[in-house]
């Protein structure tokens, strides 16, 4: 049960990282007029995309502003990411697995 519960955890930290990069590469082709937001599908995405990563992204936004129109927070929160997977794998994860077997 622990090994599942860690595994768990790892898999939606996992994925989050995956959307906060697709987030990130779906803005830069907007912004270089690859694809547009008049294509149903992609509007879509985008639209779930922003709201999954959105929760993440706005606070770091608020502290960190834009540097010159580049937006570094989706790096921020993923490294954030990596630091908590990192915590929980080292530190949580051990105790979770021998206390739930």
């Amino acid at each position: 049960m622990g090994y599942a519960l860690v595994q768990l955890v790892n898999a939606v930290l996992s994925l989050l990282s995956f959307f906060i990069i697709a987030s990130a590469i779906l803005s830069w082709l907007f912004a270089f007029d690859v694809i547009n937001h008049r294509n149903r599908f992609v509007s879509q995405v985008a639209y779930f995309l922003d709201r999954v990563t959105g929760p993440l992204l706005e606070p770091v936004r608020r502290v960190i502003p834009s540097l010159g129109g580049i937006d570094i927070s989706p790096i921020i929160v993923l490294l954030l990411i990596q630091f908590v997977t990192t915590v929980f794998n080292r530190m949580a994860a051990p105790s979770l697995i021998y206390a739930l077997g």
